[in-house]
């Protein structure tokens, strides 16, 4: 960095150069995702029924191109009642999730589908997984599970998602295992 340059710091000035810097990156994120929880929580929802189907692989096409070996698969499900820009924004959380908690030693493999018994959508990976113990935490604002210390990521994602369903009528809730993957589960309106 140019300041760090012109500065001439000692080591220990620039390891606090350094970590102000980390910090106000980290600040500049937290502010970016808050913005964009707002804009959710505020963005007005325009109902019609949508293909949960399409809507997945093109959540999917958005997020392709950094992956390479990652299986994904799209069942036949019923049509949702909700507003397509928000569900889709709810669909790529999730298949970003699931791919940032993939277990590199195991090939991803994702299934997008509906289970009629459940009466809800699911989002079901072979990811890492995480203990149940930690689930109420999930979908709170800023939170993460003790194993995402390595994982990208503000925490923001699922807070993001619960509040697109809930504003849906629906419920969002998920299920897993530490290294047996986790679905996560969309209980919202059918067209």
């Amino acid at each position: 960095m140019i300041l760090e340059e012109e500065t001439g710091l000692s080591p220990a000035g620039r390891l606090m150069f350094e970590r102000i810097a980390k910090a106000s990156h980290n600040m500049g994120r937290m502010i970016t995702d808050m913005l964009e929880l707002l804009r959710v929580v505020r963005a007005e929802l325009t109902p019609q029924a949508v293909d949960m189907g399409a809507l997945a692989r093109s959540a999917w096409e958005g997020l392709a191109p950094q992956l390479a070996d990652v299986q994904l698969e799209v069942q036949a499900m019923p049509a949702a009642l909700g507003d397509p820009t928000l569900l889709r924004q709810v669909l790529s959380n999730l298949l970003d999730n699931a791919i940032k908690y993939a277990r590199p030693e195991v090939g991803l493999r994702i299934v997008v589908g509906h289970d009629a018994e459940q009466g809800a959508y699911f989002i079901r990976d072979n990811g890492i997984g995480f203990d149940m113990a930690h689930a109420g935490k999930l979908f709170g604002l800023f939170q993460r599970l003790p194993a995402a210390g390595s994982v990208p990521g503000m925490g923001i994602g699922l807070a993001i998602v619960a509040r697109i369903v809930e504003r849906h009528g629906g419920q969002v809730w998920a299920v897993a295992a530490p290294g047996q993957g986790a679905t996560f589960w969309l209980r919202l309106p059918l067209a």
